[in-house]
Protein backbone atom coordinates (compact mmCIF):
# COMPACT_ATOMS: atom_id res chain seq x y z
CA UNK A 1 0.00 0.00 0.00
CA UNK A 2 1.06 3.57 -0.52
CA UNK A 3 2.74 5.41 2.31
CA UNK A 4 -0.12 7.90 2.01
CA UNK A 5 -2.58 5.33 3.35
CA UNK A 6 -4.33 6.70 6.40
CA UNK A 7 -5.01 4.77 9.58
CA UNK A 8 -8.66 3.77 10.02
CA UNK A 9 -9.12 6.01 13.02
CA UNK A 10 -7.27 8.28 15.41
CA UNK A 11 -5.76 5.95 18.04
CA UNK A 12 -4.43 8.05 20.86
CA UNK A 13 -6.71 10.04 23.10
CA UNK A 14 -6.01 12.16 26.11
CA UNK A 15 -8.05 9.78 28.27
CA UNK A 16 -6.50 6.33 28.59
CA UNK A 17 -8.28 3.03 29.00
CA UNK A 18 -7.54 1.77 32.51
CA UNK A 19 -7.54 -1.99 32.57
CA UNK A 20 -6.60 -2.48 36.20
CA UNK A 21 -6.89 -0.07 39.09
CA UNK A 22 -5.75 -2.49 41.75
CA UNK A 23 -2.28 -3.98 42.08
CA UNK A 24 -1.77 -7.20 40.15
CA UNK A 25 0.75 -9.94 40.46
CA UNK A 26 3.64 -10.60 38.09
CA UNK A 27 4.58 -13.86 36.49
CA UNK A 28 3.92 -16.80 38.76
CA UNK A 29 7.09 -18.35 40.14
CA UNK A 30 4.94 -20.82 42.10
CA UNK A 31 3.53 -22.41 38.94
CA UNK A 32 7.02 -22.63 37.48
CA UNK A 33 8.34 -24.31 40.60
CA UNK A 34 5.46 -26.80 40.68
CA UNK A 35 5.97 -27.70 37.02
CA UNK A 36 9.70 -28.14 37.58
CA UNK A 37 9.00 -30.44 40.53
CA UNK A 38 6.54 -32.54 38.52
CA UNK A 39 9.03 -32.78 35.65
CA UNK A 40 11.70 -33.94 38.11
CA UNK A 41 9.38 -36.60 39.56
CA UNK A 42 8.59 -37.81 36.05
CA UNK A 43 12.30 -38.09 35.33
CA UNK A 44 12.74 -40.18 38.46
CA UNK A 45 9.95 -42.55 37.39
CA UNK A 46 11.53 -42.90 33.94
CA UNK A 47 14.90 -43.79 35.47
CA UNK A 48 13.38 -46.29 37.90
CA UNK A 49 11.55 -48.05 35.06
CA UNK A 50 14.85 -48.44 33.22
CA UNK A 51 16.99 -49.48 36.20
CA UNK A 52 14.68 -51.75 38.20
CA UNK A 53 15.79 -54.98 36.50
CA UNK A 54 19.51 -54.18 36.38
CA UNK A 55 21.80 -57.01 37.55
CA UNK A 56 25.36 -56.87 38.84
CA UNK A 57 26.55 -58.08 35.44
CA UNK A 58 25.64 -54.69 34.01
CA UNK A 59 28.38 -53.13 36.19
CA UNK A 60 31.06 -55.84 35.84
CA UNK A 61 30.77 -56.61 32.13
CA UNK A 62 31.92 -53.82 29.77
CA UNK A 63 29.47 -54.68 27.00
CA UNK A 64 26.54 -54.82 29.42
CA UNK A 65 27.61 -51.53 31.05
CA UNK A 66 27.75 -49.66 27.74
CA UNK A 67 24.37 -51.12 26.79
CA UNK A 68 22.86 -50.01 30.12
CA UNK A 69 24.31 -46.51 29.73
CA UNK A 70 22.86 -46.38 26.23
CA UNK A 71 19.40 -47.35 27.45
CA UNK A 72 19.45 -44.82 30.30
CA UNK A 73 20.60 -42.04 27.95
CA UNK A 74 17.88 -42.98 25.47
CA UNK A 75 15.17 -42.96 28.14
CA UNK A 76 16.21 -39.65 29.71
CA UNK A 77 16.89 -38.01 26.34
CA UNK A 78 13.46 -38.96 24.99
CA UNK A 79 11.83 -37.80 28.22
CA UNK A 80 13.55 -34.43 27.78
CA UNK A 81 12.30 -34.16 24.19
CA UNK A 82 8.72 -34.87 25.28
CA UNK A 83 9.02 -32.20 27.99
CA UNK A 84 10.15 -29.70 25.35
CA UNK A 85 7.00 -30.52 23.36
CA UNK A 86 4.88 -29.55 26.37
CA UNK A 87 6.88 -26.33 26.71
CA UNK A 88 6.31 -25.22 23.11
CA UNK A 89 2.68 -26.38 22.95
CA UNK A 90 1.69 -22.94 24.32
CA UNK A 91 -0.80 -24.38 26.79
CA UNK A 92 -2.91 -21.32 27.71
CA UNK A 93 -2.99 -21.65 31.51
CA UNK A 94 0.77 -22.32 31.69
CA UNK A 95 1.64 -19.49 29.33
CA UNK A 96 -0.70 -17.13 31.17
CA UNK A 97 0.96 -17.86 34.53
CA UNK A 98 4.65 -17.94 33.63
CA UNK A 99 4.87 -16.19 30.25
CA UNK A 100 5.73 -17.64 26.86
CA UNK A 101 9.26 -16.24 27.03
CA UNK A 102 10.01 -18.42 30.09
CA UNK A 103 8.60 -21.59 28.54
CA UNK A 104 10.65 -20.93 25.38
CA UNK A 105 13.73 -20.31 27.57
CA UNK A 106 13.21 -23.65 29.33
CA UNK A 107 12.74 -25.31 25.94
CA UNK A 108 16.03 -23.91 24.68
CA UNK A 109 17.88 -24.96 27.82
CA UNK A 110 16.53 -28.52 27.94
CA UNK A 111 16.61 -29.37 24.23
CA UNK A 112 20.44 -29.42 23.74
CA UNK A 113 20.92 -31.78 26.69
CA UNK A 114 18.10 -34.02 25.48
CA UNK A 115 19.67 -34.25 22.01
CA UNK A 116 23.10 -34.89 23.53
CA UNK A 117 21.68 -37.82 25.51
CA UNK A 118 20.01 -39.21 22.38
CA UNK A 119 23.39 -39.01 20.63
CA UNK A 120 25.11 -40.78 23.54
CA UNK A 121 22.36 -43.41 23.45
CA UNK A 122 23.31 -44.27 19.86
CA UNK A 123 27.04 -44.31 20.63
CA UNK A 124 26.83 -46.42 23.81
CA UNK A 125 24.36 -48.92 22.35
CA UNK A 126 26.54 -49.36 19.28
CA UNK A 127 29.63 -49.93 21.44
CA UNK A 128 27.84 -52.37 23.76
CA UNK A 129 26.25 -54.41 20.98
CA UNK A 130 29.46 -54.52 18.90
CA UNK A 131 31.38 -55.86 21.91
CA UNK A 132 28.72 -58.50 22.53
CA UNK A 133 28.58 -59.63 18.88
CA UNK A 134 32.33 -59.16 18.21
CA UNK A 135 31.56 -56.85 15.26
CA UNK A 136 33.13 -53.59 14.18
CA UNK A 137 31.04 -50.50 14.87
CA UNK A 138 30.04 -50.13 11.23
CA UNK A 139 29.44 -53.86 10.99
CA UNK A 140 27.16 -53.79 14.03
CA UNK A 141 25.27 -50.80 12.66
CA UNK A 142 24.72 -52.64 9.36
CA UNK A 143 23.64 -55.76 11.23
CA UNK A 144 21.12 -53.86 13.37
CA UNK A 145 19.74 -52.05 10.33
CA UNK A 146 19.20 -55.29 8.42
CA UNK A 147 17.93 -57.56 11.17
CA UNK A 148 16.22 -55.42 13.84
CA UNK A 149 12.76 -53.96 13.38
CA UNK A 150 12.30 -50.19 13.53
CA UNK A 151 16.04 -49.43 13.60
CA UNK A 152 16.13 -47.88 10.13
CA UNK A 153 13.34 -45.36 10.95
CA UNK A 154 15.12 -44.66 14.25
CA UNK A 155 18.35 -43.85 12.40
CA UNK A 156 16.45 -41.49 10.11
CA UNK A 157 14.88 -39.85 13.17
CA UNK A 158 18.29 -39.51 14.82
CA UNK A 159 19.69 -37.71 11.76
CA UNK A 160 16.74 -35.30 11.77
CA UNK A 161 17.16 -34.65 15.50
CA UNK A 162 20.84 -33.84 15.07
CA UNK A 163 20.12 -31.55 12.11
CA UNK A 164 17.59 -29.58 14.15
CA UNK A 165 20.02 -29.41 17.08
CA UNK A 166 22.99 -28.16 15.04
CA UNK A 167 20.94 -25.50 13.24
CA UNK A 168 19.57 -24.22 16.56
CA UNK A 169 22.96 -23.15 17.88
CA UNK A 170 23.42 -19.38 17.80
CA UNK A 171 26.21 -19.30 15.23
CA UNK A 172 24.40 -21.61 12.81
CA UNK A 173 21.04 -19.95 13.33
CA UNK A 174 22.47 -16.48 12.71
CA UNK A 175 23.51 -17.59 9.22
CA UNK A 176 20.02 -18.58 8.09
CA UNK A 177 16.67 -16.90 7.84
CA UNK A 178 13.99 -17.49 10.43
CA UNK A 179 11.89 -19.20 7.75
CA UNK A 180 14.63 -21.75 6.93
CA UNK A 181 15.29 -22.50 10.59
CA UNK A 182 11.55 -22.89 11.22
CA UNK A 183 11.11 -25.47 8.45
CA UNK A 184 14.12 -27.48 9.65
CA UNK A 185 12.73 -27.38 13.19
CA UNK A 186 9.43 -28.85 12.00
CA UNK A 187 11.25 -32.08 11.15
CA UNK A 188 11.83 -32.77 14.85
CA UNK A 189 8.20 -33.88 15.04
CA UNK A 190 8.84 -36.38 12.25
CA UNK A 191 12.05 -37.42 14.01
CA UNK A 192 10.15 -38.23 17.20
CA UNK A 193 7.59 -40.27 15.27
CA UNK A 194 10.29 -42.24 13.45
CA UNK A 195 12.26 -42.95 16.63
CA UNK A 196 9.40 -43.67 18.98
CA UNK A 197 8.40 -47.17 17.84
CA UNK A 198 11.83 -48.73 18.38
CA UNK A 199 11.94 -47.46 21.97
CA UNK A 200 8.51 -48.72 23.02
CA UNK A 201 8.66 -52.02 21.10
CA UNK A 202 12.32 -52.87 21.77
CA UNK A 203 13.11 -51.06 25.04
CA UNK A 204 13.81 -53.34 27.96
CA UNK A 205 11.78 -51.15 30.35
CA UNK A 206 8.67 -51.55 28.20
CA UNK A 207 8.97 -55.14 26.98
CA UNK A 208 8.82 -56.52 30.51
CA UNK A 209 6.35 -53.93 31.84
CA UNK A 210 3.28 -53.36 29.62
CA UNK A 211 1.88 -50.83 32.11
CA UNK A 212 5.02 -48.72 31.79
CA UNK A 213 4.63 -48.81 27.99
CA UNK A 214 1.02 -47.64 28.27
CA UNK A 215 1.92 -44.82 30.67
CA UNK A 216 4.78 -43.72 28.41
CA UNK A 217 2.48 -43.75 25.38
CA UNK A 218 -0.14 -41.72 27.28
CA UNK A 219 2.50 -39.19 28.33
CA UNK A 220 3.67 -38.82 24.75
CA UNK A 221 0.16 -38.53 23.33
CA UNK A 222 -0.64 -35.79 25.86
CA UNK A 223 2.37 -33.79 24.67
CA UNK A 224 1.64 -34.30 20.97
CA UNK A 225 -2.08 -33.70 21.55
CA UNK A 226 -1.39 -30.42 23.35
CA UNK A 227 0.81 -29.35 20.47
CA UNK A 228 -1.85 -30.16 17.88
CA UNK A 229 -4.71 -28.59 19.80
CA UNK A 230 -3.10 -25.33 20.91
CA UNK A 231 -0.73 -24.72 17.99
CA UNK A 232 -2.91 -25.84 15.08
CA UNK A 233 -6.56 -26.60 15.87
CA UNK A 234 -7.32 -23.63 18.14
CA UNK A 235 -5.91 -21.03 15.70
CA UNK A 236 -8.18 -22.45 12.98
CA UNK A 237 -11.19 -22.33 15.33
CA UNK A 238 -10.37 -18.73 16.33
CA UNK A 239 -9.85 -17.88 12.68
CA UNK A 240 -13.39 -18.99 11.91
CA UNK A 241 -14.73 -17.10 14.94
CA UNK A 242 -12.98 -13.77 14.34
CA UNK A 243 -12.54 -13.82 10.53
CA UNK A 244 -9.52 -11.51 10.73
CA UNK A 245 -8.52 -9.61 7.59
CA UNK A 246 -6.03 -6.89 6.75
CA UNK A 247 -7.80 -3.53 6.78
CA UNK A 248 -4.90 -1.21 5.92
CA UNK A 249 -1.12 -0.90 5.86
CA UNK A 250 0.32 2.42 7.02
CA UNK A 251 3.88 3.64 6.60
CA UNK A 252 5.24 4.75 9.99
CA UNK A 253 8.84 5.60 9.08
CA UNK A 254 11.98 4.12 7.50
CA UNK A 255 11.28 0.39 7.01
CA UNK A 256 8.43 0.45 9.57
CA UNK A 257 4.76 -0.17 8.81
CA UNK A 258 1.61 -0.66 10.84
CA UNK A 259 -0.80 -3.37 9.78
CA UNK A 260 -4.41 -2.76 10.83
CA UNK A 261 -6.70 -5.76 11.08
CA UNK A 262 -10.43 -6.02 11.47
CA UNK A 263 -12.92 -8.86 11.82
CA UNK A 264 -16.02 -9.95 13.64
CA UNK A 265 -16.65 -10.67 17.32
CA UNK A 266 -13.47 -8.79 18.26
CA UNK A 267 -15.10 -7.55 21.46
CA UNK A 268 -15.07 -11.18 22.63
CA UNK A 269 -11.32 -11.43 22.13
CA UNK A 270 -9.61 -11.43 25.53
CA UNK A 271 -6.40 -9.57 24.80
CA UNK A 272 -4.47 -6.74 26.47
CA UNK A 273 -2.04 -4.17 25.16
CA UNK A 274 1.50 -5.53 25.30
CA UNK A 275 0.48 -9.09 24.41
CA UNK A 276 1.35 -10.64 21.09
CA UNK A 277 0.02 -13.14 18.59
CA UNK A 278 1.75 -15.43 16.16
CA UNK A 279 0.33 -14.11 12.89
CA UNK A 280 -0.21 -16.20 9.78
CA UNK A 281 -1.01 -14.10 6.69
CA UNK A 282 -2.73 -16.19 4.06
CA UNK A 283 -0.75 -15.23 0.97
CA UNK A 284 1.16 -17.64 -1.33
CA UNK A 285 4.46 -16.48 0.22
CA UNK A 286 3.50 -16.26 3.90
CA UNK A 287 0.75 -18.78 4.69
CA UNK A 288 3.05 -21.64 5.67
CA UNK A 289 4.66 -20.02 8.71
CA UNK A 290 3.64 -17.70 11.55
CA UNK A 291 5.62 -14.86 13.13
CA UNK A 292 5.21 -13.22 16.56
CA UNK A 293 4.31 -9.52 16.60
CA UNK A 294 2.97 -7.63 19.60
CA UNK A 295 0.00 -5.29 19.50
CA UNK A 296 1.07 -1.66 19.18
CA UNK A 297 -2.28 -0.35 20.45
CA UNK A 298 -4.88 -1.75 22.85
CA UNK A 299 -7.79 -3.54 21.16
CA UNK A 300 -11.04 -1.57 20.91
CA UNK A 301 -13.44 -4.22 19.61
CA UNK A 302 -13.13 -3.00 16.02
CA UNK A 303 -9.44 -3.09 15.11
CA UNK A 304 -6.14 -4.70 16.05
CA UNK A 305 -2.83 -3.12 15.10
CA UNK A 306 0.72 -4.42 14.85
CA UNK A 307 3.74 -2.30 13.96
CA UNK A 308 6.58 -4.10 12.21
CA UNK A 309 10.14 -3.18 11.25
CA UNK A 310 11.74 -4.70 8.16
CA UNK A 311 14.12 -7.24 9.70
CA UNK A 312 13.72 -10.13 7.25
CA UNK A 313 11.70 -11.70 4.45
CA UNK A 314 8.45 -11.97 6.43
CA UNK A 315 8.44 -8.47 7.94
CA UNK A 316 9.49 -6.95 4.59
CA UNK A 317 6.58 -8.64 2.81
CA UNK A 318 4.04 -7.10 5.20
CA UNK A 319 4.70 -3.66 3.73
CA UNK A 320 3.15 -4.86 0.46
CA UNK A 321 0.32 -7.02 1.72
CA UNK A 322 -3.10 -6.28 0.26
CA UNK A 323 -6.17 -5.19 2.23
CA UNK A 324 -8.64 -8.04 2.53
CA UNK A 325 -5.91 -10.67 3.06
CA UNK A 326 -7.13 -13.36 5.47
CA UNK A 327 -5.17 -13.68 8.72
CA UNK A 328 -5.00 -16.40 11.38
CA UNK A 329 -3.78 -15.33 14.82
CA UNK A 330 -2.39 -17.78 17.37
CA UNK A 331 -2.66 -16.32 20.85
CA UNK A 332 -2.78 -13.95 22.60
CA UNK A 333 0.43 -14.66 24.48
CA UNK A 334 2.50 -12.87 27.05
CA UNK A 335 2.36 -11.59 30.61
CA UNK A 336 3.76 -8.21 29.55
CA UNK A 337 0.64 -6.19 30.35
CA UNK A 338 -0.45 -3.20 32.42
CA UNK A 339 -2.45 -5.54 34.68
CA UNK A 340 0.80 -7.12 35.95
CA UNK A 341 1.96 -4.03 37.79
CA UNK A 342 2.05 -3.85 41.58
CA UNK A 343 1.41 -0.13 42.01
CA UNK A 344 0.64 3.11 40.21
CA UNK A 345 4.19 4.29 39.65
CA UNK A 346 5.46 2.93 36.34
CA UNK A 347 8.58 3.40 34.23
CA UNK A 348 8.36 2.29 30.60
CA UNK A 349 11.57 1.99 28.55
CA UNK A 350 11.78 1.17 24.85
CA UNK A 351 14.32 1.18 22.06
CA UNK A 352 13.51 1.20 18.36
CA UNK A 353 10.46 -0.81 17.37
CA UNK A 354 10.34 -2.11 20.96
CA UNK A 355 8.04 0.87 21.54
CA UNK A 356 5.10 -1.15 20.13
CA UNK A 357 4.10 -3.08 23.30
CA UNK A 358 5.24 -0.19 25.50
CA UNK A 359 2.94 2.25 23.68
CA UNK A 360 0.01 -0.17 24.06
CA UNK A 361 0.68 -0.63 27.78
CA UNK A 362 0.90 3.14 28.26
CA UNK A 363 -2.62 3.65 26.93
CA UNK A 364 -4.02 0.95 29.22
CA UNK A 365 -2.53 2.41 32.40
CA UNK A 366 -5.02 4.36 34.58
CA UNK A 367 -5.01 8.11 34.05
CA UNK A 368 -3.93 8.72 37.67
CA UNK A 369 -0.79 6.56 37.38
CA UNK A 370 2.57 8.32 37.58
CA UNK A 371 4.37 7.24 34.40
CA UNK A 372 7.82 7.96 32.94
CA UNK A 373 8.42 6.83 29.37
CA UNK A 374 11.99 6.66 28.04
CA UNK A 375 12.23 6.03 24.30
CA UNK A 376 15.65 5.63 22.71
CA UNK A 377 16.14 5.88 18.93
CA UNK A 378 19.17 6.46 16.74
CA UNK A 379 17.59 9.16 14.58
CA UNK A 380 14.59 11.43 14.87
CA UNK A 381 12.86 9.79 11.87
CA UNK A 382 13.11 6.41 13.62
CA UNK A 383 10.84 7.51 16.46
CA UNK A 384 7.67 5.46 15.83
CA UNK A 385 4.18 6.64 16.85
CA UNK A 386 5.54 9.97 18.07
CA UNK A 387 2.27 11.83 17.62
CA UNK A 388 0.35 9.23 19.62
CA UNK A 389 2.96 9.31 22.40
CA UNK A 390 2.78 13.10 22.49
CA UNK A 391 -1.02 12.96 22.90
CA UNK A 392 -0.76 10.35 25.66
CA UNK A 393 1.90 12.44 27.42
CA UNK A 394 -0.71 15.17 27.91
CA UNK A 395 -2.28 13.08 30.67
CA UNK A 396 -1.56 14.24 34.23
CA UNK A 397 1.56 12.65 35.76
CA UNK A 398 2.78 11.22 32.42
CA UNK A 399 6.15 12.20 30.95
CA UNK A 400 7.61 10.99 27.66
CA UNK A 401 11.33 11.58 27.05
CA UNK A 402 12.85 10.93 23.62
CA UNK A 403 16.48 9.84 23.82
CA UNK A 404 17.53 10.41 20.21
CA UNK A 405 21.14 9.74 19.35
CA UNK A 406 23.87 7.21 20.00
CA UNK A 407 24.11 4.89 23.00
CA UNK A 408 27.02 6.95 24.29
CA UNK A 409 24.87 10.06 24.26
CA UNK A 410 22.02 8.32 26.08
CA UNK A 411 23.35 5.50 28.27
CA UNK A 412 20.94 3.38 30.29
CA UNK A 413 23.21 2.77 33.27
CA UNK A 414 21.96 3.07 36.87
CA UNK A 415 22.96 6.71 37.27
CA UNK A 416 21.30 7.77 33.99
CA UNK A 417 18.10 5.86 34.74
CA UNK A 418 17.86 7.42 38.20
CA UNK A 419 18.31 10.89 36.66
CA UNK A 420 15.72 10.28 33.92
CA UNK A 421 13.19 8.51 36.18
CA UNK A 422 13.77 9.60 39.80
CA UNK A 423 11.08 7.28 41.19
CA UNK A 424 12.36 4.15 39.43
CA UNK A 425 13.26 2.38 42.69
CA UNK A 426 9.64 2.38 43.83
CA UNK A 427 8.12 1.82 40.39
CA UNK A 428 7.13 -1.09 38.20
CA UNK A 429 9.69 -1.23 35.41
CA UNK A 430 8.71 -2.37 31.91
CA UNK A 431 11.23 -2.48 29.07
CA UNK A 432 11.41 -3.82 25.55
CA UNK A 433 14.12 -3.63 22.92
CA UNK A 434 17.23 -5.40 21.61
CA UNK A 435 18.74 -8.15 23.74
CA UNK A 436 21.81 -6.13 24.74
CA UNK A 437 19.68 -3.20 25.89
CA UNK A 438 17.37 -5.49 27.88
CA UNK A 439 20.33 -7.05 29.70
CA UNK A 440 21.75 -3.60 30.46
CA UNK A 441 18.49 -2.32 31.94
CA UNK A 442 17.91 -5.47 33.99
CA UNK A 443 21.42 -5.20 35.41
CA UNK A 444 20.87 -1.51 36.23
CA UNK A 445 17.52 -2.27 37.87
CA UNK A 446 19.11 -4.86 40.14
CA UNK A 447 21.83 -2.40 41.16
CA UNK A 448 19.21 0.28 41.88
CA UNK A 449 17.30 -2.14 44.10
CA UNK A 450 14.14 -2.50 42.04
CA UNK A 451 12.36 -5.62 43.41
CA UNK A 452 12.51 -8.56 41.03
CA UNK A 453 8.71 -8.86 41.06
CA UNK A 454 8.49 -5.25 39.79
CA UNK A 455 10.72 -5.91 36.76
CA UNK A 456 8.63 -6.77 33.69
CA UNK A 457 10.63 -7.94 30.72
CA UNK A 458 9.40 -10.29 28.04
CA UNK A 459 11.54 -11.62 25.19
CA UNK A 460 9.74 -11.67 21.87
CA UNK A 461 12.45 -13.48 19.88
CA UNK A 462 11.91 -17.15 18.88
Amino acid sequence: MSSRTQSPRKRATSASRAVATTPAQGKSHTVGNVMSTLAGLGLGVALISELQNVSMKSFTDSAALFTLLGRVCGMVGTYGIIITLFLIARIPWLEREVGLDRTVWWHRKIAPYALLLVGLHVVFILIGYSMTDSHSYLGELWHLTRHTRWILPAIAGFILFMTAGVTSYKRARSRMSYETWWVIHLYTYLALALSYAHQVLLGNAFITHPLAAKLWLTFTLLAVGSLLVFRWIMPVVRGALYNLKVHAVVNEGPDVVSVWLTGRNLKRMKVSGGQFFCWRFMTPELWWHAHPYSLSAPPDGKFLRITVKNLGDHSAALAHINPGTRVFAEGPYGAFTAARRHGDRVVLIAAGVGITPIRAILEELPAFAQVDVLYRARRDDEVVHRHELDVLSERPNTTVKYLVGSRKEHPLDPRSLLRLAPHIKSSDLYFCGPEEMRKQIHHAAVILGVPDSHIHDEAFAF
